[in-house]
């Protein structure tokens, strides 16, 4: 797989199956219909960079979970070796309990 939109598009949806993590979108990014990482997702041949809205925490294994999800996704494509960026964006407050 080495089409850009294609890959975004699998890299949203193995963090959208996440449980803790979602994508983190624009409300423009839902009505492009030519943006399959929906605002989200980044490639460029030395960074993926993936936008996230965690609903749980601790983080660290979420993004574990996350780095090792989209790994599997690259694996294959022209982006297997670029550096990954996770960026949370905003916490649920709920995930803090209180």
């Amino acid at each position: 797989m080495t089409d850009p939109n294609e890959t975004a598009g699998k890299v949203y949806e193995a963090v959208s199956a996440m449980e803790g993590l979602r994508p983190a979108t624009t409300a423009a990014a839902g009505w492009l219909p030519l943006d399959p990482g929906h605002g989200a997702v980044d490639l460029s041949a030395e960074v993926v960079e993936v936008r996230l809205f965690a609903t749980q925490l601790p983080l660290p294994p979420l993004l574990a979970s996350a780095e090792q999800a989209i790994r599997e996704v690259l694996r294959e494509t022209a982006w297997s070796s670029s550096h990954l960026r996770l960026v949370v964006t905003d916490v649920d407050g709920a995930a803090f309990g209180g």
